[in-house]
């Protein structure tokens, strides 16, 4: 039996609770920590075999395989390092704040110091293995392209660049590197700071971001050249009910990565 700690039980998080409990019995959610306005919601969302805790410190200091962090930016900005430092192993959803290049040493360097491992999931876009496996072949270019309805863009920096009601035809809202495009629009960049990771890094990653009001999902396109050939790999998701701004697929690579962590055969 694999135990996990969950940090957040939000939209994602209690899809994973849900997912894991019917897919991987072999794994059990025995903490969660949340933050007190989400609290009730949690225990509502849970069973009685996981409690919610509103301690770190008794929340790190639970009998964890893995911990899996599914609530935003600023909880692994906070939380991660001490996840790592007590040497649990971290599984990250919100890959997108590793673009802030201090905090990615710092959570690295928080692994090294006590051998834990800081786990990057594949998220809502498939082919990262064979970018990964590019690298070693030569890779030179990698370009990451989203598109998304207008809906998924509410309550981001896309507000104040155009009026999303008004946009009738796919509109490129951002085009740069990867570091810039998940600093500005961290709900909506994790899949390319994935991206970034398992190829050529955040500043050599370019990201063209779009609304789409013809989008009936999220769409995600990486589009690579290097000696090793042509990379073209689409992914067309549903989204969350509950979050348009994420794709199903996204709790479901968490799903994923930590069913691999318990197999005897695991297809990389």
């Amino acid at each position: 039996m694999m135990n996990v700690g969950l940090i957040g039980c939000g939209a994602i998080g209690s899809l994973l609770y849900d997912l894991l409990s019917r897919h991987v019995p072999a794994v059990r959610v025995v903490a969660v920590y949340e933050r007190d306005t989400h609290r009730e919601g949690a225990r509502r969302a849970l069973d009685a075999g996981a409690r919610v805790v509103d301690n770190v410190d008794d929340f790190l200091d639970s009998d964890l395989d893995l911990v899996v962090e599914c609530a935003g930016h600023e909880a692994l900005r906070n939380l991660g390092p001490s996840v790592l430092a007590a040497g649990h192993d971290l599984l990250v959803a919100s890959v997108g704040a590793l673009a802030d290049a201090a905090l990615e040493t710092l959570l690295i360097d928080s692994a090294t110091a006590t051998g834990a491992r800081l786990r990057i999931p594949s998220g809502a876009l498939g082919g990262l293995d064979a970018l990964g496996a590019a690298k070693f072949a030569g890779l030179r270019e990698v370009r990451y392209e989203s598109h998304k309805a207008p809906g998924a863009w509410r309550g981001t920096p896309a507000e104040a660049l155009i009026v999303l009601d008004d946009i009738k035809t796919p509109t490129a809202i951002y085009e740069g590197t990867a570091r810039d495009a998940a600093r500005l629009f961290p709900q909506n960049a994790n899949v390319a700071a994935a991206v970034a990771l398992a190829g050529v890094g955040f500043d050599r990653t370019r990201v063209v971001l779009y609304v789409d009001p013809l989008a009936t999902g999220n769409t995600h396109r990486i589009k690579a050249e290097g000696d090793f050939g042509h990379i073209d790999i689409a992914v067309m998701g549903k989204t969350l009910p509950s979050n348009p701004k994420t794709s199903m697929l996204a709790p479901c690579s968490l799903v994923r990565a930590i069913a691999d962590l318990n197999q005897t055969q695991v297809v990389a």
